[in-house]
């Protein structure tokens, strides 16, 4: 093994110093005397650095000048935090969604509200001809006039009994019969007023003696519009999908994601998060996990864990890719390794360089694990105080790749 490696050092030697003379005798040639000395110094420099340096195995011994190329620190004990990750998608609170219908049948005349605006409870969504409201107006009107009726009535007939003009029996009847008519205004005006109209609308569709058709459906909750389906003409019915329009209380949103069935037991109801949105770089979003899936999907072996976020500034998105972080457990101390100090080979292995005396460097591989501020976790392969290469480390992988000829 050392025959050969020397045997390779000696060829490489020879090509550096064939291609020094084959350089100093073409600028020779063309009369350039000074740079040719450089060159040819840089090639001397050269043939003595590459054979300078001691490879045996996974081992290197380095010169002076290679060593000002490589940073050596010590293994350090650091927290690294116990943690799951997943990836998922933002969705509405479908708890605090509602479907908003009309409670009676009619065409719609107007909308006054798209997808997507914000609206408060009470404001306006659309009205529709109703048909049921107008026969209810009618009922009142006509309660109304009837009460009228019986009122004066009653009060011609008051008067008569004093003279007995007219029999106590006719009196009595009088009475009974404006009773009736108030108990049906009543009646009348709690009809209508279960179309949504108030009080004082109450008052003019009586004093003017007007049925107005047009009924009002308003928006139930503070939120987002976040589905349309209503236009001017369409007949609507309670109940009958699709509902004319979807508000959603947008404070709190969802997300849902998909862990894998390993990991699934890690997650708790009431666990707390931290969500990351692809759309919002560098912020976090607070949230907590409200479900953990009963069942396995047996198609991808995984879990739906779903997670209720806070956005009190309404800026998330039905539909935006976010991943979440979560705590499960106490910190745990780890030995870390500053991340230019762990190379990735060719193989897809994990190294580092140890050194005892600062000139003698060992190739090791190393489990890796997180990474946290500029740090990476090992999880095997060193312990707290060592010492390994940080800066440079990947110049001591290619030197050894090339000496062995990989």
């Amino acid at each position: 093994m050392d025959f050969r490696v020397e045997n390779r050092k000696a060829a490489a030697a020879g090509v550096l110093l064939v291609g020094a003379l084959a350089t100093y005798g073409f600028l020779h040639f063309r009369g350039e005397s000074q740079p040719d000395l450089a060159v040819a110094s840089k090639a001397d420099a050269a043939v003595t650095d590459a054979n300078s340096t001691s490879v045996n195995g996974n081992n290197l011994e380095l010169s002076e000048s290679q060593l000002a190329a490589v940073k050596v620190e010590p293994v350090e004990l650091r927290a690294f935090p116990v943690e799951k990750e997943a990836v998922g998608s933002i969705n509405f609170n479908e708890d605090l969604e509602t479907q908003v219908f009309t409670p009676y049948q009619g065409k719609i005349i107007s909308l006054f509200a798209e997808i997507g605006s914000d609206v408060k409870k009470g404001q306006t969504l659309f009205t529709i001809d109703s048909p049921d409201l107008l026969a209810a107006e009618s009922n009142l009107i006509a309660a109304a006039g009837v009460l009228d009726l019986t009122s004066r009535n009653l009060a011609r007939l008051q008067e008569l009994y004093k003279t007995r003009a007219v029999s106590q029996a006719q009196l009595e009847q009088a009475i009974s019969d404006q009773q009736t008519a108030e108990g049906n205004l009543r009646a009348g005006r709690d009809a209508v007023r279960i179309f949504g109209k108030s009080e004082a609308e109450i008052d003019k569709i009586v004093a003017d003696r007007l049925a107005d058709p047009t009924l009002v459906v308003a928006s139930p909750i503070d939120g987002r519009i976040t589905q349309r389906n209503a236009a001017p003409g369409l007949l609507v019915q309670p109940g009958n999908p699709p509902p004319p329009f979807v508000v959603a209380d947008v404070n709190t949103m969802w997300m849902l994601a998909n862990v894998a069935e390993i990991d699934s037991p890690a997650f708790r109801v009431g666990q707390k998060l931290q969500v990351q949105i692809s759309a919002f770089p560098g912020r976090v979003f607070d949230g907590t996990v409200t479900i953990v899936g009963a069942i396995v999907d047996p198609n991808t072996r995984r879990v739906l864990v779903r997670s209720e976020i806070k956005d009190p500034q309404h800026e998330l998105r039905s539909g935006m890719f976010a991943n979440f972080v979560i705590s499960i457990g106490a910190p745990q101390q780890s030995p870390a390794v500053p991340i230019n100090g762990v190379v990735r080979e060719g193989d897809g292995t994990q190294t580092v360089w140890v050194t005892a005396d600062r000139r003698r460097f060992t190739q090791r591989t190393v489990k890796i694990g997180i990474q946290r501020d500029g740090y990476r976790q090992i999880l095997d392969g060193l312990q707290a105080g060592e010492l390994v290469a940080t800066d440079g480390a990947i110049f001591l992988s290619n030197m050894l790749a090339t000496a062995s000829g990989h």
